[in-house]
């Protein structure tokens, strides 16, 4: 494309098409760059200092174009983090963390569904994934698209749960993480949090340092 535009604007210039005043082709080229990149140029996500690294992330939510700021979906509230695939034993699951969900929401528990074929078991195709929860199961909780959880592909997000406890080894890995993104405990597959747990975890409050 330079070198075209280039060679383009040299030839007007030499044939006189061009008057003489007028730009070389490279200050042109340098413009029309200036112009692309302000164009393209992506919006960057803003993190407040209140919220939590961990959650300093912007990612896709399921079977959607929507772009999710975790800051904006946790909102300072203490969070049960799953990953979840709708090919797995465990996508009983999904109801019980809806009932969860429903159970605590109003005192600011956050539910948030990470969609991983980590472990070979979430479907191809996201509209599918999404049936099995959206409609199957009636969650209304935040579900956001496939992406790695374990290992050196993990997305950060799980890279620094990783970092305070562990990744996930199977699918439906559920992590408490307080106010101050710290992950106060995780359960397996095979177990749910507890009415304990989570009440545990909604009565810590936020440290004054945050």
């Amino acid at each position: 494309m330079k070198r075209t535009l280039s060679v383009l604007m040299m030839g007007l210039l030499s044939i006189g098409f061009l008057p003489i005043g007028t730009m070389a082709a490279e200050d042109v080229i340098a413009t029309q760059e200036v112009s692309e990149k302000e164009i393209v140029k992506p919006t960057e996500a803003v993190y407040p200092a209140s919220c939590p690294a961990i959650f300093h992330h912007t990612m896709k939510q399921l079977h959607s174009k929507k772009m999710l700021n975790l800051c904006d979906v946790t909102a300072g509230n203490p969070v049960v983090l799953v990953n979840t695939a709708s090919h797995c034993g465990f996508t009983d699951q999904f109801g019980d963390l809806q009932k969860l969900y429903d159970k605590y929401k109003d005192r600011g528990l956050v539910v948030l569904g990470v969609s991983s074929d980590s472990f070979n078991q979430e479907a191809a195709d996201e509209a599918k994934a999404a049936d099995v929860c959206f409609k199957n199961f009636g969650v209304t909780f935040t579900m956001l698209a496939t992406v790695p959880v374990k290992g050196d592909d993990a997305h950060p997000l799980f890279k620094e749960v990783a970092r305070q406890d562990q990744f996930p080894r199977w699918n439906f890995y559920k992590y408490l993480i307080n106010r101050d993104g710290k992950v106060v405990s995780s359960n397996s597959s095979f177990k749910l949090p507890s009415d304990n747990n989570i009440e545990a975890l909604l009565a810590e409050t936020k440290s004054p340092s945050r």
